[in-house]
């Protein structure tokens, strides 16, 4: 789809410049005409041809390049864009998209730097694909966590953003002063007082006038002291807040899903590898699996996991694929208190139940 907006962004262009090159042509003739004509208006009108021409120019010609000027070349490239603009993704995508990202980055203990240069460290992805991330993208990926009150990655995102601003990238349509004033607050979300106020001061130096900013300079410095006073204190409850590496996480089991992704899950002993086989499987001599057994791999003894193989044709999936495509719905979860079917921001994905299509496809 984009392919095809790129080609018809093209063709515009195209149509834009070849107007633009006719006109300049009709400029530039014009221009020639106009100094001869100045220099000696009444010899120059003394020419039965040019006075003919001069009257034909204004009567029509001119009218002519009006009507060239107001062509709007653009209709075709709109027209495309507007029906194409009903299959983009949505706000909801591209949160869910900015959202797995993150979840990358925590998962395999990656650093934004890492996912920022496109350096990421799986041998499947061809190094003529890497892309890397510009100082809006982090910007925007810090935004994301920022509205979800997520503030530690809001940090790793405007920190990151920060840095390429720095080194400078000079692409970027968001200034220094914006990504220091989330700065300053998520730091300050986090507890850690003195980074917060030195992110405002640089803030202010940049930008005098920032009244948000002018006032969290004194309220920080307001907590510092009160801090300092505590402290001297040895008063327990008035002690700061130790900074967050994370959210809370509502999953418990979140921490060995991310292990096992990592590859740290448990190790299997020799001895247990060589109880695992593959074989031809006929489920008790069934007779259809008898004529065509199945490929059967063991993956794992405790618990026993199998894997099937070539139990599906490419036939078979490609025709799932086609019922299951335009019925593609986000993907939704029982909630456990009233059983109705939501979705849910850690589930991101989109399904199909074709099973009832499929089902008619063979009673036709």
């Amino acid at each position: 789809m984009e392919k095809d907006l790129v080609t018809s962004l093209k063709d515009y262009i195209r149509a834009e410049e070849t107007k633009l090159e006719q006109i300049k042509k009709w400029a530039d003739k014009l221009d020639v005409l106009s100094a001869a004509a100045t220099q000696d208006p009444e010899g120059f009108l003394g020419h039965p041809v040019n006075a003919f021409k001069l009257m034909k120019r204004l009567n029509t010609e001119w009218g002519e390049l009006e009507n060239l000027v107001l062509t709007d070349m653009s209709d075709g490239f709109i027209s495309n864009l507007t029906i194409q603009r009903q299959h983009f993704p949505t706000d909801d995508d591209q949160t869910g998209a900015a959202k797995a990202l993150t979840r990358l980055l925590d998962t395999y203990k990656l650093d934004t730097n890492t996912i920022s240069t496109g350096e990421l460290p799986d041998s499947s992805l061809v190094a003529s694909h890497r892309s890397i991330l510009t100082v809006d993208d982090c910007y925007d990926l810090g935004k994301v966590a920022y509205s979800e009150a997520d503030y530690y990655h809001t940090e790793l995102w405007m920190v990151q953003a920060l840095k390429q601003l720095d080194q400078g990238e000079m692409s970027s349509t968001v200034d220094t002063v914006t990504i220091l004033d989330y700065l300053s607050f998520s730091v300050y979300q986090q507890g850690e007082l003195e980074r917060a106020l030195d992110f405002t001061k640089r803030l202010l130096e940049l930008d005098p006038t920032h009244q948000r900013a002018s006032g969290n300079l004194k309220y920080f410095e307001y907590q510092l002291v009160k801090q300092k006073k505590a402290e001297d204190k040895d008063e327990d409850n008035a002690r700061p807040k130790t900074k967050k590496d994370r959210l809370d996480d509502y999953l418990p089991e979140r921490k060995k899903y991310e292990q096992l992704c990592r590859g740290e899950g448990i190790t299997m002993t020799p001895r247990r590898q060589s109880r695992l086989f593959c074989r031809y499987y006929d489920n008790d001599r069934h007779p259809k699996y008898v004529i065509g057994p199945v490929k059967q791999e063991d993956e794992w003894d405790r618990p026993r996991i199998v894997r099937y193989h070539d139990i599906v044709s490419d036939t078979e999936i490609e025709k799932v694929k086609e019922l299951a495509k335009p019925r593609l719905r986000r993907a939704t979860i029982s909630n456990p208190v009233t059983g109705v079917l939501e979705t849910a921001h850690y589930r991101i994905s989109k399904s199909s139940d074709v099973r009832r299509f499929m089902t008619l496809r063979q009673a036709n």
